[in-house]
């Protein structure tokens, strides 16, 4: 009997991670698309048929690509110069594409070799296709024919500078999935059916419990068992790691930064004169100290690599003694230097009294005394603008108890961070702390009702006054759940990214002198 394999690979939420080194210790990691290229190149000597798909946030993420972007854009895009170098057949729209605008999006998409796929982003006032087709057909050349859908979390508008998706409708990705496998598998020929999706998954793959709220961010689970027809799931924008089954769909999903390549391995038998899948099998595949990195492809963006680094190393200013992190843990429990001063600086740049912000990831290591670029994007990782909302007492309350589920006690009766906020991903940016206003919360009190102390200016804060309060844009539009910020006035937006603010106050000031006046506290 005549067979045949097809090997699947992906990547996804790469995020601009090209060469294999960390920007902020200059240390060697495992990660980037140098590395990612030797597997690929790897996997098309082993095997015959390939299919290598990009899932989505592949353009923004690092310094190299915030250079780029901000710097370098009259030239070509270096991460679409390596997509192009390595051949891919097709790329996914990320939310995070839109980071640094429609037209730095565009002309990526442009400069691409390969076709971008998003079924359910369209034209607000046709409801034509922006991006490209939804869908498209690889034929090799013993008859296989592969249909690839893709589709883009919907959520996106809830994150988003509204600037950055003006005329642009993005519908149900469920919805939309469900009404494109079905115009498929109507209207082609085909022998496999792969959705690529930019989402991932809102309830545990094995027990069907819920993991998340519903918002419809993530709809992966509900894709592999409402969507009759997939044959292959690509996910992504959890940045988790996972390869099987669920209900029959083989997912597979490669963590981020380019850790993992993603691997579905399908067999084809002929019969009756055409190719039926026989068996499918996916894996990850690691990237380790043994992987080499492809030098053909760190060429393509050495020039913007060497740019970058340079604008990393420009001294900006001075903060006498230093700010370090000692303890990520611990400085989400009481006031410290470092939030504090990220908070005055949201508050010089918006001219109010209220600040909020995140420690966002736990390897963030602070400024050390003699302050560079490179500290500043090693603090502050995303792309984020600031915003001033108008919103009640009563939403300030409901964000400090929305944040205060960050921490539960064990049975020891000791604090911990809720494993809802590191599983199925880490969330540590969804935990705000304030500054501005005077509160404790203590975490012995039931969820809900841990906010035991408010003031505004020493009394106690009206819950039906109205205050202004600056955020990032992320926050501002209700994300991370924070629903009583949703469609709040918008008082004020301050369109340059939080560290060009950063960059230019200490610039300004050249020398700070860092302060903490303990306005708040985490009590257990």
């Amino acid at each position: 009997m005549k067979q045949c394999e097809l090997v699947i690979l992906e990547t996804s939420d790469v995020h601009g991670n090209v060469f294999p080194h960390n920007y902020g210790t200059h240390r060697e990691t495992n990660s980037g698309l140098g590395k990612i290229a030797t597997l690929i190149k790897q996997m098309r000597q082993t095997y015959e048929h390939t299919l290598l798909i990009d899932n989505g946030d592949v353009i923004q993420g690092t310094p190299l690509t915030y250079h780029y972007a901000k710097f370098r854009q009259t030239r070509k895009n270096p991460v679409i110069q390596i997509l192009n170098e390595l051949d891919y057949d097709a790329a996914i729209i990320g939310n995070h594409e839109f980071n640094y605008g429609m037209d730095l999006l565009t002309q990526a998409v442009n400069e691409s070799h390969f076709p971008w796929l998003s079924a359910n982003i369209i034209n607000a006032d046709d409801h034509a296709e922006v991006f490209g087709k939804p869908y498209f057909i690889k034929e090799f050349s013993n008859g296989l024919r592969i249909a690839v859908l893709g589709v883009t979390t919907h959520y996106i508008p809830n994150w988003e500078n509204p600037s950055h998706i003006a005329g642009l409708t993005f519908e149900d990705a469920f919805e939309t999935t469900q009404k494109w496998v079905s115009y498929i598998k109507e209207n082609e020929t085909y022998d496999l059916l792969v959705v690529s999706y930019h989402g991932g998954f809102e309830r545990d793959l094995s027990t069907g419990e819920l993991t998340e709220s519903l918002t419809g961010e993530n709809q992966g689970y509900r894709i592999c068992h409402e969507i009759e027809g997939i044959d292959v799931l690509l996910t992504g924008h959890q940045h988790r790691m996972i390869a099987q089954d669920v209900n029959d769909v083989t997912i597979v999903q490669p963590g981020s930064a380019g850790q993992m390549l993603g691997k579905v391995t399908v067999t084809f038998s002929w019969k009756d004169g055409s190719w039926v899948v026989e068996d499918k099998a996916t894996e990850l595949i690691e990237v380790t100290n043994a992987t080499a990195a492809d030098e053909a492809v760190l060429a393509l963006a050495r020039e913007d690599e060497a740019e970058t680094q340079a604008w990393l190393d420009m001294p900006i200013g001075r903060i006498i003694g230093g700010i370090l992190v000692d303890d990520a843990f611990a400085i989400r429990l009481k006031d410290h230097p470092l939030i504090e001063f990220i908070n005055h600086v949201q508050m010089d740049a918006a001219g109010v009294d209220i600040s909020s912000t995140a420690l966002f990831d736990n390897t963030s290591p602070g400024f050390k005394e003699d302050v560079t670029m490179r500290d500043i994007v090693s603090n502050y990782i995303y792309p984020n603008t600031l915003k001033v909302i108008r919103i009640s007492g009563q939403d300030i309350k409901d964000a400090l108890e929305k944040g205060a589920t960050y921490f539960r006690l064990d049975e020891n009766k000791e604090i911990q961070v809720n494993p809802a906020f590191i599983e199925p991903k880490p969330q540590h940016y969804n935990y705000d702390m304030w500054e501005g206003i005077e509160y404790e919360i203590d975490i012995s009190k039931p969820i809900g009702s841990r906010v035991v102390k408010l003031e505004y200016k020493g009394t106690p804060i009206d819950l039906s006054a109205q205050y202004d309060v600056v955020m990032n844009n992320y926050r501002a539009g209700g994300g991370g759940d924070y629903e009583m910020f949703k469609d709040r006035p918008v008082i004020k937006e301050i369109q340059t990214d939080m560290t060009e603010i950063l960059a230019n106050y200490l610039l300004k000031r050249k020398i700070v002198y860092p302060s903490c006046n303990h306005n708040w506290r985490v009590l257990y």
